[in-house]
């Protein structure tokens, strides 16, 4: 026993070595700096204990002695701890401008329960020159105005002739790059007062040129390049690869700041006539734009459309030029990500390997599109600032940046996440993550998916829910009966049973497998009873009777349509020119939703939208299929926007079902969805201000009146009215469209 015992303390009493990094003039740390610590050995090959002058002066890195490979905090320390006794060399690995090709490394005697230090103080002279510009006229003045424009040129010794794979400047917004060579940034001086400059000036690692995506070195110990978030694919990423910089261990960081007093102009008299115009209120930009950002493009790029290109790209070679760039970009990530899946989806039944690729295509689809935080970004520059400038909300920089540097929370140390995320995660500190393995194998372990936290999958049910409404299910259930010579259920005559289905010859493999797989999917009574746990909702018919829900988000309409009819509000003085809008009516309305929403979050809220939305995907790829224009009296005249809506108003004509056309129902899911997950996600119960409801109702005021308008079309309740009636606005959806299409038979 005592012999254990003394072994246990020998190994709590290993040493270490702390290597720190930092400017010799300013002495700011250099975060993220690359440490590699090598055993030492002598020209003899033999193991050294203790650090030999003359041997350390010839020393060259040889990766076969590599012990381990660290970063420097932001106190610009880096801890090599548990280490043997021994001579060890710690050698800086990142580049230093005024001397490329030098290496630089020390050596360090390790002895049992002592820590040595090594220092690396490098004279980079960070420096800022602030030029200032009125008019687009640069001005030689050392003093600035309200009005003008400052110009930071940020350097550090040596610089000059590096490209931005071996040194970069980055700036915290508002500062945007301004000229080609990376090292000049341009800020509007809006107010009076301090104006902050904050950059890092970022150096690539020795002998490789940095790179987006790329391998972190065997061997890391520590510390601030640990990885904080995830790509589709799985790859760790840090906070500077979020915002398009670069890899884990890329580069190393040095903070450079400077500061802008800056005053008010004095007025100049006029005299004569004077022009005079009103504009809208002025707002300011807040950190939450990104995310509204990611949720419109993301839900775009789950559109049909992008599907069904995806798809043509996928099977048939079609090229993807109309497609934004991150799409292109992803095109392969779902690639793999179908490859993967067709090897393991498989069906028990003959002669259904065309649907079973069809599946796992529509599966990888969703999976990497749904990822709020796939890479890369769902921004699109130059079309997000011109939605933002037709919204009059001023653009606050990179949206990106913006996203990584101020909006996302680090929580566990390492994950990125949302911070309405980061709040639940908070709530539950003694529940580990659990870092799965991508859906590879079955995962059994106790704990939070990390997944779930730096790249949550934001889909809406009330997508699925209103495409139900809109007939899409009940259309698809009616050919398949039909394929299967079934008759409609009911006294009268089957609408289908004197129309051809020959033309449908060239889908039997796909309609087969379709049909042999109904015990697979979701079933109307599954879908019905998760729109009442969401959203307080439900179909009517047949099909759900007998329904006894165990809690249901009851208030949840009464609740949407009042912060609808409050935009409607909030849209009318916003556009008077001689008002201020009062946005603290759809702040508080917001988080009255919010609260409502994360109510209905449990359950199945993780999985069964996601099933939902791939299966609905492939009815509407199925039924926009050429051979259905020929099996349904579709009016081609008609121009609907996606090529599976025809055959769905066409269908319900034949069975007589309501004549509001499926556009307004597809208009309902697509807004209704990007409008919740924006309240959803959003940090809305740590809110007080109104400016984030002032943005978020100009942001998404297209959505809200398309909404407005749809929702009027099928149910024939106006939101935009002036006088409110409660009572319609908590009714049901489903009974309003009972009531109508009675309604329409009658007449």
């Amino acid at each position: 026993m005592a012999n254990i015992k003394n072994a246990a303390a020998r190994a709590d009493l290993r040493g270490a070595i702390q290597a720190t990094v930092h400017d010799t003039l300013t002495g700011t740390p250099v975060v993220n700096a690359a440490i590699k610590l090598y055993h030492a050995y002598n020209q003899q090959g033999v193991r050294m204990q203790a650090c030999n002058v003359d041997e350390v002066k010839n020393w060259l890195p040889d990766e076969e002695h590599l012990a381990a490979t660290g970063f420097t905090n932001a106190d610009g320390v880096a801890l090599f701890d548990l280490l043997d006794p021994g001579a060890y060399i710690a050698a800086y690995d990142n580049i230093v401008p005024m001397r490329l090709d030098a290496l630089y490394y020390q050596c360090a005697s390790v002895r049992n329960g002592c820590t040595e230090s090594v220092c690396f103080d490098f004279p980079f002279r960070p420096r800022i020159e602030m030029t200032f510009e009125t008019n687009c006229k640069e001005v030689d003045q050392n003093c600035a105005f309200v009005g003008d424009k400052a110009i930071a040129d940020v350097h550090v010794d040596g610089d000059a002739g590096l490209d931005a794979t071996q040194l970069r400047v980055v700036a915290r917004t508002p500062w945007l790059p301004y000229g080609a060579d990376g090292h000049r940034f341009i800020s509007a001086l809006r107010h009076a007062g301090l104006h902050r400059f904050d950059g890092q000036i970022l150096f690539a690692r020795r002998g490789r040129a940095a790179a987006i995506g790329g391998a972190a070195p065997r061997g890391v110990i520590s510390a601030a390049g640990l990885p904080m978030a995830r790509d589709s694919a799985g790859a760790l990423l840090t906070v500077d690869e979020l915002a398009g910089a670069v890899s884990p261990g890329a580069m190393a960081s040095l903070g450079v700041a400077g500061e802008v007093d800056v005053d008010q102009r004095t007025p100049s008299p006029i005299s004569g006539n004077v022009g005079v115009s009103l504009t809208r209120t002025e707002t300011e930009p807040t950190e939450d734009l990104p995310l509204w950002t990611l949720i419109r493009n993301s839900t775009e790029a789950l559109s049909f459309t992008n599907y069904l290109q995806f798809l043509d790209q996928l099977f048939c070679d079609a090229s993807n030029a109309g497609s934004p760039e991150f799409e292109r970009q992803r095109f392969l990530t779902k690639g793999a990500a179908f490859q993967g899946l067709k090897g393991r989806r498989f069906l028990p039944f003959n002669d259904s390997d065309a649907y079973r690729v069809l599946k796992a295509a529509t599966e990888a689809f969703v999976m990497v599109n749904c990822g709020i935080l796939s890479l890369p970004l769902a921004f699109n520059a130059a079309e997000d600032a011109a939605y933002l400038d037709r919204r009059d909300i001023p653009n606050g920089g990179d949206l990106a940046s913006v996203l990584a540097q101020d909006y996302l929370e680090k929580v566990d140390g390492t994950t990125l996440t949302l911070p309405y995320l980061a709040v639940i995660r908070r709530k539950l500190p003694d529940i580990p993550l659990n870092i799965g393995n991508l859906g590879q194998q079955a995962d059994l372990c106790f704990g939070i998916i990390q997944e779930r936290l730096s790249n949550p999958c934001l889909l809406e049910l009330i997508w699925s829910y209103w495409q139900e409404e809109g007939m899409l299910v009940q259309t698809m259930n009616a050919i398949t009966q039909r394929f299967q010579n079934v008759r409609a259920p009911g006294m009268g005559p089957d609408p289908l049973a004197n129309i051809e289905i020959d033309p449908l010859r060239p889908l039997n493999n796909l309609l087969w497998g379709y049909t042999q797989d109904e015990q697979h999917r979701l079933t109307v009574v599954r879908r019905n009873y998760e729109y009442d746990h969401h959203y307080g909702i439900r179909l009517d018919g047949k099909a759900v009777q007998h329904f006894r829900p165990a809690d249901s988000r009851s208030k949840f309409l009464e609740a949407f349509h009042h912060l609808l009819r409050l935009l409607t509000s909030f849209y009318r003085q916003d556009d008077d020119t001689t008002v201020k809008a009062d946005a603290f009516p759809v702040l508080n309305a917001l988080k009255e939703v919010h609260l409502i929403l994360s109510q209905g979050a449990h359950n199945q809220f993780g999985d069964l939208p996601s099933t939902a939305r791939i299966e609905m995907l492939m009815q509407q790829w199925l039924l926009a299929r050429p051979e259905f224009r020929e099996f349904l009296p579709t009016r081609v005249m008609v121009a609907y926007p996606e090529p599976w809506m025809d055959r769905v108003d066409a269908m319900k004509k034949l069975q007589n079902w309501t004549d509001t056309s499926v556009m307004h129902f597809r208009a309902l899911a697509m807004f209704g969805e990007q409008l919740l997950l924006s309240i959803r996600y959003g940090n809305w119960s740590d809110i007080y201000e109104s400016t984030q409801a002032f943005n978020w109702a100009r942001f998404w005021r297209p959505q809200a009146q398309g909404y407005i308008h749809a929702y009027r079309a099928a149910t024939g309740i106006d939101l935009s009215a002036d006088s409110a009636d409660a009572t319609a606005d908590a009714t049901l959806p489903s009974i309003l469209l009972r009531q109508r299409l009675a309604q329409q038979l009658r007449t």
